[in-house]
């Protein structure tokens, strides 16, 4: 019996489980999923958890049930793949025959000083409810600063102005314009919804030091009672510290049928794959469908098709509060209510479909 270990259980596994379940996994392979929680979580959801807009048990999706699927639970220490198994710190080791790396990402604090000791993240669903503690838990009139304006950073700074009216949020940007990636059109709009809603952008941001309670922003320190960090990812230190070829953000460089080169039995999904898009949920999702099809040939020992068809990503959609938000879809550009209405039913789809 072949064993099929899926480390981590995001949304690229999470795919990969339900194209193989109920009826599509050979009679001699069996599925293992090994995370540190004992359900899937919707991480793009995290900036809502720590805002305090939404509860914790609306982010949380159980893992399906299959007699043919065990759940393991623990922190991984370490691939060997020459050994073939994953280890643990506090838990004997899982042998696997095929195994697909989820593991995500971690924050990346581009070596600035005191950035991980003295600011809070939102990358993990424990990380997003020490922050939104800490939030809830400020004062009339605090300030909170949070460093990077990219995708993150908006949704936690709008989504923190709808659950704090009280509270002074400051939104590090280095650029001069906000979500400055995005046609102009859509970086005015979001610009001017915090302006309207008195949100403070600093554009041209650099920061180059964090202390307890300050943001350096060149060198001048910038008081805050709670710094978010939101400026960027790599990653997960698992994968940082296997021994295999890497991009220049250190994403495992793989085959076109997303395997490791020379190595048909380890395949890398979602953020730590190096793929020729950004990190997405979505694009995480695509890349399972096509390892899906990998791994039943190889089962079948069918031959691989040279290639996979470029994937087709559908767009971009980010939330500014409960009622407006921006996207970019199909390449055109929308702003207001519908990205919003937009965002919300494709969440209650995703919900619907696998929990």
């Amino acid at each position: 019996m072949k064993n099929l270990v899926l480390i981590g259980g995001g949304y690229g596994n999470m795919r990969v489980l339900h194209r193989l379940l109920p009826n599509q996994l050979p009679d001699d392979v069996t599925i293992t999923l090994i995370d540190r929680n004992p359900y899937h979580c919707l991480k793009t959801e995290y900036y809502a958890l720590a805002a305090g807009t939404i509860s914790d048990h609306h982010i949380r999706v159980s893992f399906p049930e299959h007699p043919k699927l065990d759940i393991q639970y623990g922190e991984v220490e370490k691939i060997d793949i020459e050994n073939k198994q994953i280890l643990f710190s506090d838990r004997e080791p899982i042998p696997y025959d095929d195994t697909v790396i989820g593991l995500g990402c971690e924050d990346k604090y581009h070596n600035v000083p005191g950035a991980k000791e003295h600011t809070y993240s939102i990358q993990t669903i424990d990380q997003s409810r020490h922050a939104y503690n800490k939030l809830n838990n400020l004062s009339a009139g605090a300030t909170v600063g949070i460093v990077g304006a990219g995708l993150s950073g908006v949704e936690l700074a709008s989504e923190l102005r709808e659950s704090r009216a009280d509270l002074n949020i400051i939104l590090f940007d280095r650029g001069e314009l906000i979500l400055s990636s995005f046609p102009k059109r859509l970086s005015l709009y979001v610009q001017k919804w915090f302006e309207e809603n008195d949100v403070k952008i600093i554009n041209c941001a650099n920061i180059t030091k964090v202390e307890e309670g300050l943001v350096y922003n060149h060198d001048d320190a910038i008081e805050a009672d709670v710094i978010v960090w939101t400026a960027g990812i790599q990653p997960s230190k698992v994968v940082r510290e296997m021994d295999v070829e890497k991009d220049a953000q250190g994403r495992v460089v793989l085959t076109p049928h997303h395997n490791l080169p020379g190595d048909e039995h380890v395949y890398v999904v979602g953020d730590c794959a190096s793929l020729p898009h950004a990190p997405s949920a979505q694009l995480a999702e695509a890349q399972a469908e096509q390892i899906v099809q990998s791994l039943q040939k190889r089962w079948k020992n069918e031959p691989l098709p040279e290639a996979y068809p470029q994937f087709k990503l559908k767009g971009v959609l980010g939330s500014l509060g409960k009622k407006a938000g921006f996207g970019l879809v199909a390449d055109r550009p929308l702003v207001g209510r519908v990205p919003r209405l937009l965002k919300s039913g494709l969440l209650w789809m995703y919900k619907h479909h696998n929990g």
